[in-house]
């Protein structure tokens, strides 16, 4: 059933007032994308009752506009995929891009872009009860969320105005056209896969970064990678791990990373954590300047991941979906040049140790 985009806006309004539904849930029960629901308010007028949300289309000049943020002072930052949101609040300093492949590493908002997947952004204005949020949103050609930029009072309002009116496009008509969603690759069968030279590339690593390329080379999903690995680099634990693995890091103030991302973003928080709350199905960490949301039922496999580098070995905990997407990683606190946090292998091996007696 096709719906108007007058009678989109109304749904949308009626859902955030009445039921105080997030975007994408609405989205949802509206069979639509998270992009269309929001391009259907682009070109609209605020009325106060039929439309509490505008968009404004802005040029696909994406890493122009990530490079501009900064002078909008602190904001926060908001990458998701479908079974965990990671939220941090800081200023974007030091963005740049080398092609499609962008970076910004200036502090409290650390992000890997990989502007090829983004194909839609949006200024969005919501007003609420008694306030007003703006936002940039980002979306595939899916009209999935890439990643969101909030307003916060401490930030430069002006400046965020400026930035919209620099970016806007001169086509502001609503909605947009969506493309279906590309299907997840085949793995190759395993007995295809040159193990053994895989593990001996694994064993030569010299940096975190190569990884990948492995991957890459010997044309294996990470997940398969994994299970193919030599036992002494990888080690399969236990769902509630993620849990226990915030909880301990509170508790003995060890800095971790926090690794979650979609197929256009990865964001990144480095430091400590301290409340960690759960929530029915979701594990939560509740700190000023950080929140995450994770989806433990979504968790459907998770491994100690060891990588050799010049610095030592980098000891990281890996979380997968059923369809062997990565929700989260964590790793110990640490920059390059630096070896491993101690604290943080001594979280690990906890973990390790209460794997190796569930398996006795």
């Amino acid at each position: 059933m096709t719906h108007s985009s007058a009678s989109i806006r109304q749904s949308f309004a009626r859902e955030r007032r009445e039921a105080k539904a997030r975007h994408r849930d609405i989205a949802e029960k509206l069979k639509l994308s998270e992009g269309e629901l929001i391009a259907h308010h682009a070109g609209a007028s605020a009325d106060g009752e039929t439309c509490i949300l505008q968009a404004t289309r802005l040029n696909p000049d994406w890493s122009g506009i990530i490079e501009a943020i900064e002078p909008l002072g602190e904001v926060m930052a908001l990458t998701r995929n479908p079974s965990c949101v990671h939220e941090k609040t800081g200023v974007y300093r030091e963005a740049s891009h080398n092609g499609k492949v962008g970076l910004v590493l200036g502090g409290e908002i650390d992000l890997r872009v990989f502007y090829h997947a983004w194909a839609h952004g949006f200024d969005v204005t919501e007003s609420g009860a008694d306030s007003v949020q703006h936002s940039l949103q980002f979306f595939d050609a899916a009209g999935t969320a890439i990643h969101k930029i909030f307003i916060k009072p401490q930030s430069n309002v002006a400046a965020y105005h400026a930035l919209v009116a620099r970016f806007r496009a001169e086509d502001q008509s609503s909605g947009i056209a969506v493309q279906p969603a590309p299907s997840a690759a085949a793995e190759t069968p395993d007995a295809q896969i040159d193990v053994a030279g895989m593990r001996a590339a694994w064993s030569s690593l010299r940096d975190t970064h190569e990884f990948f390329g492995m991957l890459r080379r010997f044309n294996v999903s990470r997940t398969q990678a994994l299970r193919l690995a030599q036992p002494e680099f990888v080690q399969e634990v236990e769902a509630s791990a993620a849990g226990e693995l915030l909880q301990a890091a509170a508790r003995e103030g060890v800095s971790i990373m926090v690794f979650v991302g979609n197929h256009g973003m990865i964001q990144i928080h480095s430091g400590p954590v301290k409340k960690i709350a759960t929530m029915g199905p979701w594990l939560n960490v509740l700190d000023p300047g950080f929140n995450l949301h994770l989806r433990e039922d979504h968790i459907a496999r998770a491994w100690i991941v060891k990588k050799p580098t010049v610095d030592g070995m980098v000891t990281s905990v890996e979380f997968f979906d059923a369809q062997g997407e990565t929700i989260a990683m964590f790793f110990g606190e640490r920059k390059p040049g630096k070896p491993e946090l101690c604290e943080w292998r001594a979280l690990v091996d906890k973990l390790q140790d209460e794997a190796a007696a569930c398996q006795a």
